[in-house]
C-alpha cells in the first residue's frame, strides 16, 4: 500500500519523520510525506523529511511560534492557508498513492485544529481515501488537552474516511511521565502501522505471499468510517526449531527409501498453523492502540508478516475464523506479507468499533470543561454588572 503521510503539528511531524526514516532504511519506497506546522522550531527538529517538504503555516498570525494549545486558531490558520498545503502535496506527487493518512496529536493546537480542515479539503480534491491517525492525550496531560482532543475527534471522525486512534494513557508505563515516554510511544505507533500500511507491496527478494493482502483489502475494511483500533503481537521465527526437525525428518526419510513421511509433514504444518492462530489471538486480546470492546467491531483484517516459510494458509484461515467468531460483523479479511525477518508479526485491525470507554471518558471531560468555562464566564459577567473587579475578588 502506497501511503502519503501528512504530519500535522509537533507529534504528527515526529511520527511521520519516523515513518520516512524506516522506509529509507528498508528501501521500499512505500511511504512519502510532508510535515505541516505553525512552529518553525518543531519543523527544524525533523531529521528525515526533506526541507522542501516541511511546510510552515500561520506566519502572519503567529510569526512561526506556534498556536500553543489553541486549536481554534489552528483550524483558522489551516483554512486560510489550505492552498499552500495542497500545493505542497501535489508537488510531492500523488499519481500512485493508494491513501492519504493525516497524523496528529489531538490534544494540542495545530494538529488538533487543522487535521479536520485538511481532511475535508483532501476528500474534495482527491479520489483516494483520507484516513486520520490521531494520538489522544493521557488524563494527566491536563483537562485542556483532553478537551481539545474531544472537540477535534468529534469533527475528525466525520471528516475522515476512518480514524485510527492511539491512546497515550494505555501505553505509558506506571510512574512514567508522558513527556519522557513520547519517543517510545511514537515507536510503538510506527511499529504497528508500518506493518499494516506496507501490506501488498511486492518484495522481489521474498516473493508473493500465500494470501496477499493488497491496498483494496485495507480500504474495504475501513470503508464504514468511525474509529479503528489495531492489535499487534510478535514472535520469534521457528527456523531453528524447524531446521532441527527437518534434520531428524531427513533421517527418517532416508530410512523409508527417500519417500516423504506424511505424518511428519502434517505435524510441521500443524505447528505453524497453531502458532499463527495463537499469535493472532495475542494481537487481538492484548493491548490495542485504543482499548475497546473488540466484540463491537464491524469489520476486521488479519495480517501476518514474516519469512515465507513461516506462513501457513491453514493457520491464517483458522485465525480469520476465530476473529470472525469474536466480532459483531462478519467481514474478516486476511493474508500474509513476506518479509526478511527473524520474527513473525501479527496485526489485527478492528474497524469501526462501537464501544471504547476511553472515547466516552474524553467526551465527558470535554462536556464538564465546557460547562465550567460557561459558568466562569457567567460569574465574571455577573461580577462586572455588580461593579466588582474579578481580579480582586
Amino acid at each position: 500500500m502506497r501511503v502519503f503521510f501528512i504530519g500535522f503539528g509537533q507529534a504528527g511531524g515526529k511520527i511521520v519523520d519516523m515513518f520516512i526514516e524506516q522506509d529509507k532504511k528498508l528501501g521500499t519506497n512505500s511511504f512519502r510525506g510532508i510535515a505541516v506546522n505553525t512552529a518553525r522550531t518543531d519543523l527544524m527538529g525533523l531529521k528525515n523529511i526533506e526541507m522542501k517538504d516541511r511546510i510552515l503555516i500561520g506566519q502572519t498570525m503567529v510569526k512561526g511560534h506556534g498556536v500553543g494549545t489553541d486549536n481554534v486558531t489552528g483550524a483558522r490558520v489551516t483554512a486560510d492557508e489550505i492552498d499552500s498545503i495542497i500545493s505542497a502535496i501535489d508537488m510531492r506527487g500523488t499519481h500512485d498513492v493508494d491513501a492519504f493518512v493525516i497524523v496528529a496529536g489531538l490534544g494540542g493546537g495545530t494538529g488538533s485544529g487543522g487535521s479536520p480542515v485538511l481532511a475535508r479539503h483532501l476528500k474534495r480534491i482527491y479520489r483516494e481515501p483520507v484516513y486520520a491517525l490521531g494520538i489522544i492525550p493521557a488524563p494527566e496531560e491536563g483537562r485542556l488537552y483532553s478537551y481539545n482532543a474531544a472537540r477535534s475527534l468529534t469533527t475528525l471522525v466525520n471528516e475522515a474516511d476512518n480514524t485510527f486512534i492511539f491512546d497515550n494513557s494505555a501505553w505509558k508505563n506506571e510512574g512514567e511521565s508522558v513527556k519522557s515516554a513520547f519517543t517510545r510511544l511514537n515507536n510503538e505507533v510506527v511499529r504497528r502501522f508500518s506493518v499494516l500500511f506496507r501490506a501488498g507491496e511486492v518484495n522481489r527478494s521474498m516473493g508473493v505471499g500465500e494470501m496477499v493482502v493488497d491496498s483494496s483489502e485495507i480500504i474495504n475494511t475501513l470503508r464504514g468510517g468511525g474509529i479503528t483500533s489495531v492489535g499487534y503481537a510478535v514472535s520469534e521465527v521457528m527456523s531453528k526449531q524447524t531446521k532441527d526437525k527437518r534434520g531428524l525428518f531427513g533421517d527418517l526419510k532416508d530410512k523409508f527409501g527417500g519417500k516423504k513421511d506424511a505424518n511428519v509433514e502434517v505435524l510441521m504444518g500443524e505447528d505453524r498453523s497453531a502458532k499463527i492462530v495463537a499469535l493472532v489471538r495475542r494481537a487481538m486480546l492484548g493491548r490495542l492502540t485504543l482499548p475497546c470492546d473488540y466484540s463491537t467491531a464491524e469489520r476486521a483484517l488479519v495480517l501476518l508478516a514474516g519469512p515465507p516459510n513461516e506462513m501457513d494458509r491453514k493457520g491464517i484461515d483458522k485465525a480469520k475464523s476465530w476473529v470472525e467468531e469474536n466480532i459483531a460483523g462478519v467481514e474478516v479479511r486476511g493474508g500474509d506479507y513476506p518479509v526478511n525477518s527473524e520474527y513473525v508479526a501479527a496485526v489485527v485491525m478492528l474497524a469501526t468499533v462501537g464501544n471504547a470507554p476511553r472515547i466516552k471518558e474524553l467526551l465527558d471531560i470535554a462536556k464538564e470543561t465546557k460547562e465550567d468555562v460557561i459558568k466562569s464566564k457567567e460569574k465574571k459577567s455577573s461580577m462586572f454588572e455588580e461593579g466588582i473587579d474579578p481580579l480582586f475578588e
